[in-house]
């Protein structure tokens, strides 16, 4: 299976892009015996990831994000009316990578699957972002905040 991996300069503008084989780099995924695809090794565990959302044109938009993991997704929390926010409601494929908190890539890119969680399950990705980040707990965060789910591709 290939992955692409990008380049960012400072601003988040793609400088570079290539395609690459996650065999080589020895890429595997974190399992917890559910039998459940899980998240990547590369990913595990980071304290930011790039998310990386297509315009209706199909041109690429990356933000690096705060992130959590539960039950082998990724969970993300994101104002309602932000642009990735609404990318996702019109296209839900996604690219996940580790990244600097500026948004530099610093591993191999994944292909995933993003939802906008109902408002039933915030609960679990709430608790679960609170946990990885204090700064999270403060009360200071948009009434507009909603939360997403990104499954990884096998």
């Amino acid at each position: 299976m290939a992955c692409l991996r990008a380049t960012l300069d400072d601003s988040g503008r793609v400088l570079a892009s290539g395609a690459f084989d996650p065999a080589v780099t020895g890429s595997s995924k974190q399992s917890s015996g559910n039998g459940k695809e899980m998240i990547p090794n590369e990913i595990h565990e980071r304290p930011y990831i790039l998310l990386t959302t297509f315009r209706r044109s199909g041109v690429a938009v990356p933000t690096p994000l705060w992130f959590a993991e539960r039950d082998g997704k990724l969970y993300v929390k994101t104002r309602n009316d932000s642009g990735k926010f609404k990318r996702i409601r019109n296209n839900p494929s996604v690219r996940v990578a580790p990244c600097t908190m500026r948004g530099k890539v610093t591993g191999p890119e994944f292909a995933g699957i993003a939802r906008v969680l109902p408002a039933e399950q915030w609960g679990q990705a709430q608790e679960a972002i609170n946990r990885k980040y204090w700064l999270a707990r403060l009360p200071f965060w948009s009434k507009k905040n909603e939360f997403l789910e990104i499954e990884i591709a096998a």
